[in-house]
């Protein structure tokens, strides 16, 4: 379960880089933040259910954090 968090990094890291050569530099820096952490985490040898329950974690915080931007950040189009 490991590696699957070390390829997330690999394709974070490649968001990351194409969103850094477009020229959106805060983008690429989130993306890049997340690889280092997925590599990261992926080295830890947890459990399968720790995998598990810290990508749930992780979707929860990503669901609401683009929720916020989507709504208050950017306001409603009405």
């Amino acid at each position: 379960m490991g590696r699957m968090y070390r390829v997330l990094g690999f394709w974070c890291l490649v968001i990351g880089l194409m969103a850094f050569a477009g020229h959106m530099t805060e983008f690429a820096l989130l993306f890049f933040a997340q690889a280092v952490a997925f590599v990261f985490l992926g080295y830890l040898n947890f459990s399968e259910k720790t995998y598990i329950v810290m990508f749930w974690g992780y979707m929860a915080i990503s669901f609401i954090g683009f929720t916020y931007w989507s709504v208050f950040v950017m306001g409603l189009p009405f």
